[in-house]
């Protein structure tokens, strides 16, 4: 009885504990019937592997992979109508347990996975059941902590606000096709040093020797673009079908089988659907062409944990699309 009051006293006094569920739903927990505060989490379901955190703002809920399967999903609080948290596909680029905010009067953000160096992270705070930071997304504490002891620095992290709950990933082969950050933290810009009239693909892995990789393909600019360490290493001319529609999809690689054939991990994000009947991945295929001396160099630096954001939307100059936050990385 102790226990329970003290528990309680600190519940009441401590405005990150506010509202975080002490200990785990039960993993079969339907994920729409947690409550605010409450969450699930079992790492034993994938003890190794990529990790990747899914954020869903319309349904404000958090989803937690590791080696494509879910070992946790919880309730959030995002940024409010007037601060907005961005949506996009970032990295973790600072981890900081004892973190105190620098824009809002020293107030705690304990266990912060800093999402943007101008101030969006991941952190415990208070969770009333609907958006109400200035921008950061709050977890429970507990899940915080869970989080912060089991991902690693460049952990992906997909932040989208359409409507509908988060698919469940599914693994694919290679032959699908393949699978974003900058050193000053700005976000990558892709519009900045594009290809010239003769040029077919740039490769440059000079100018980043090491560090996470990030693949953007475009088939509304018919582009490919390869960051690695928040620097452009590469880009690409790519063929695309007329008509061929894949909506936003999120990849992580996570290994190799026996056989050497590369495994991906494929995330269709919430509002996505496969147009007209089609099956993207499948149709990918055939619809979607990189010249092949450039896609053997971006499978050269290709490794556990790379990502890969696939749109239909435009990232060349005067296309349409809509439009979203490509990674950003440390300084």
């Amino acid at each position: 009885m102790k226990l329970v009051l003290t528990a309680l006293l600190l519940l009441a006094a401590n405005p990150v504990l506010a509202g975080s569920a002490l200990k785990s739903s039960p993993f079969d927990t339907p994920v729409e019937t947690l409550k605010p505060g409450e969450w699930i989490w079992d790492d034993s379901v994938a003890p190794a592997g990529p990790m990747l955190m899914v954020i869903n703002l319309q349904t404000q809920r958090g989803y937690a992979y590791r080696n494509g399967a879910r070992i946790g999903v919880t309730t959030i609080s995002s940024g409010t109508a007037k601060k907005k948290t961005p949506t996009g596909i970032f990295t973790i680029l600072q981890k900081n347990k004892d973190h105190k905010s620098n824009l809002y009067n020293s107030a705690p953000m304990p266990y912060m996975q800093r999402l943007t160096w101008d101030g969006i992270a991941l952190h415990a705070g208070n969770l009333p059941g609907y958006p109400a930071s200035h921008g950061c997304v709050r977890l429970p504490l507990e899940f915080s902590k869970l989080l912060f002891a089991t991902s690693n620095m460049g952990m992906t992290v997909v932040v989208t606000d359409a409507k509908g709950p988060v698919p469940e990933p599914e693994t694919i082969t290679e032959n699908a096709f393949l699978p974003p950050a900058t050193p000053k933290g700005e976000a990558a810009n892709p519009l900045q040093n594009p290809l010239t009239g003769s040029e077919i693909s740039r490769w440059t892995p000079e100018k980043s020797p090491s560090g996470p990789v990030t693949i953007m393909l475009s088939t509304g600019s018919k582009r490919i673009i390869v960051y690695r360490n928040g620097i452009e290493i590469g880009r690409s001319r790519i063929g695309v079908l007329p008509g061929f529609d894949m909506g936003t999809r999120a990849a992580q690689f996570v290994g190799r089988d026996a056989a050497g054939v590369a495994i991906w991990v494929y995330l269709g994000l919430p509002g996505y659907e496969a147009r007209k009947g089609q099956h993207v991945e499948k149709n990918a295929i055939d619809s979607i062409t990189i010249p092949p001396e450039f896609f053997a160099q971006m499978r050269s630096v290709v490794g556990e944990g790379t990502t890969l954001l696939a749109t239909d939307g435009g990232i060349a100059r005067g296309s349409t699309g809509k439009g979203l936050t490509v990674l950003e990385s440390d300084r």
